[in-house]
């Protein structure tokens, strides 16, 4: 299932008007025609290989995306700086994303950006450029919603870059949801005590999917949880407890098809924040190390 983070956006954007943008999705055609190929290879191999992977590069992307003014601009992927902050902590699949950057380059020396090289579909427009700096770790706290994060705070922080109305969490950041809150189901979260105590600092190692229905599969049971009070998440629940957004909840879960639509809608909104085109940025040749 596709990260916490990317579906609470998918509910917001989907109140949303159209964002416009600058990028093509065949930016590529002529310059390297055998780059979407590639990368769409080699995300599907690693999904092969490791289920999780899909949410996990979704998680990546979300978090590149949503700090600095210049959107997807692959400043995350900077080895250290951003990735050493508190909220990036528990990203994974870099390594994946090096080995794609690697194959497009084999293909296409110097020609496709970094953001471009993370999964994306091939309708999602391209021709975005790399960020040369990385963000301060200020401008990444400030940027990235936290797990706590209630429905107001979730569109303000959307609204922020222009968004108006299964990856796994660790045991901190839904343990305050799950012994705390009076939201969520019952039988549900004493399943989640068991193994994910009270206590602070405890249970520092212990994992639970996002989507407990079908955690490697994706597909709308995201939002058939929130319909049950089985968000793990604070902000998960949020989306579907009496707001404004209750009834888009309502429409994803009794329709895969809808969902499907706008997930694909939202990833490409996300991908149009403000990105580096033209001359700004440039086009790096590892995705870890600016030029």
């Amino acid at each position: 299932m596709a990260s916490a983070s990317c579906l609470s956006l998918l509910v917001l954007v989907a109140l949303a008007s159209a964002v416009s943008a600058q990028l093509s999705p065949t930016f590529y055609d002529t310059s390297c025609p055998k780059a979407m190929a590639t990368i769409k290879s080699a995300v599907n191999s690693a999904v092969t290989q490791e289920a999780r992977m899909g949410a996990s590069l979704l998680r990546l992307h979300f978090h590149d995306c949503f700090v600095q003014a210049s959107g997807c601009d692959a400043s995350l992927l900077l080895a250290g700086n951003e990735q050493n902050d508190g909220p990036n902590l528990s990203l994974r699949g870099f390594n994946v994303i090096a080995s794609i950057k690697a194959q497009v380059e084999a293909v296409c020396p110097q020609t496709v950006s970094c953001p471009t090289s993370s999964p994306s579909s091939p309708a999602t427009p391209s021709s975005r450029r790399d960020s040369a700096t990385a963000a301060s770790s200020a401008t990444v706290s400030s940027n990235l919603l936290p797990p706590s994060s209630s429905l107001a705070q979730l569109i303000k922080g959307y609204g922020n870059v222009g968004l108006s109305p299964t990856d796994m969490a660790h045991c901190a950041s839904y343990q305050g949801h799950i012994y705390n809150d009076t939201d969520i189901n019952q039988a549900f979260a004493r399943s989640l005590q068991a193994s994910c105590p009270a206590t602070s600092g405890g249970g520092a190692n212990v994992l639970a999917p996002l989507d407990t229905s079908t955690p490697t599969s994706f597909d709308n049971a995201y939002f058939n949880n929130l319909l049950s009070q089985k968000g793990l998440l604070h902000s998960d629940q949020e989306l579907f407890n009496g707001g404004s957004t209750d009834n888009t909840v309502r429409n994803f879960a009794s329709s895969p098809s809808a969902f499907s639509s706008a997930f694909a809608t939202a990833m490409v909104k996300m991908g149009n924040i403000s990105p580096l085109t033209g001359t700004q940025g440039q086009i790096r040749t590892t995705c870890s190390a600016a030029n």
